[in-house]
């Protein structure tokens, strides 16, 4: 199948090297020429010079960092036009619900089809081709025949609705995720300042019940090891749950621990820089005392 990838950064190189490894015909292409060039090397795939050279793929796929960059990149910068009809589209970005429908409405237009298949599971699962994809899509032989390609980059696909509902879903997921670092960081943190050993609290954490993904692998390896190399920018999950916050409010639904969580993390990030670890959140948090 030929298949052009869009984003070739921590996430998208590791998963053009699944495609690639599973014998398909990959074509990259990245905003920074260097990088896509170094990636195409690294997995043997072409690498494009501009979106024209993407126009003979049968799917394409976008791995970028906001929704706003993935309709930018087909309606503003042109790619839609470049490509024949008949073409699926897959956005794997983290994006936000209603846009992904508004663009999948302006590329049905031409011809193309469009399904949201956000991932789960980080670099190293990205590597190993085993992330969870959750599917979001409105026409069932579009989706069939991407499945086949889903499943190269990974080993949990789930169907989750019609189109934006995969976005919905990722936005929904990683505010949980961002919940439970939050609650994990101030529970360390107040617990060393009355003087517990933040190690000693992780493990009667993961022995009790409020073990949870950051108590049993984040916390002991990037917060209390030091190394806060998660491979996910502070920026990044801040701008996920603000999806979710967003999401919430247009539904006219009141959530206000996910307001709390975007307005924690969003701070976080305004402190410490949008590329930052989102593990090191907890490094804010610790210098903004109540007063």
């Amino acid at each position: 199948m030929n298949v052009g990838f869009v984003g070739v950064g921590a996430m998208g190189a590791p998963m053009v090297g699944c495609i690639s490894r599973a014998g398909h015909d990959v074509v990259v292409y990245d905003s920074s020429a260097e990088r896509a060039r170094f990636v195409g090397e690294e997995t043997g795939c072409r690498t494009a010079v501009g979106i024209s050279d993407l126009a003979a793929s049968e799917i394409i796929v976008t791995m970028l960092p906001t929704g706003q960059i993935v309709r930018d990149l087909y309606l503003r910068e042109g790619l839609a036009n470049e490509l024949r009809p008949g073409t699926i589209a897959i956005d794997m970005s983290s994006s936000d619900p209603t846009g992904t429908r508004e663009l999948g409405a302006a590329l049905a237009a031409r011809g193309i089809t469009l399904i949201d298949a956000p991932v789960s599971g980080g670099v190293p699962r990205a590597a190993l081709g085993t992330l969870a994809i959750m599917i979001g899509g409105d026409d069932p032989n579009a989706i069939g025949r991407a499945r086949p390609l889903l499943s190269t980059m990974g080993d949990r696909l789930f169907d989750t609705g019609g189109l934006g509902s995969g976005h919905a879903m990722k936005a929904l997921n990683n505010f949980v995720a961002a919940a439970g670092f939050a609650a994990c960081a101030e529970a360390l943190l107040a617990g060393k300042r009355f003087g517990l050993d933040p190690a000693r609290m992780v493990e009667i954490l993961n022995v009790s019940t409020g073990r949870n993904f950051h108590t049993d692998l984040v916390l002991r390896e990037h917060v209390l090891g030091g190394k806060f190399a998660s491979g996910f920018q502070l920026g990044l999950l801040a701008k996920d749950v603000g999806i979710a916050r967003d999401l919430t409010r247009a539904l006219d639904f009141d959530a206000p621990v996910l307001e709390l969580v975007s307005q924690r993390f969003d701070q976080a990030r305004d402190a410490l820089g949008y590329a930052r670890d989102n593990t090191e959140a907890i490094k804010a948090w610790d210098k903004n005392r109540s007063t």
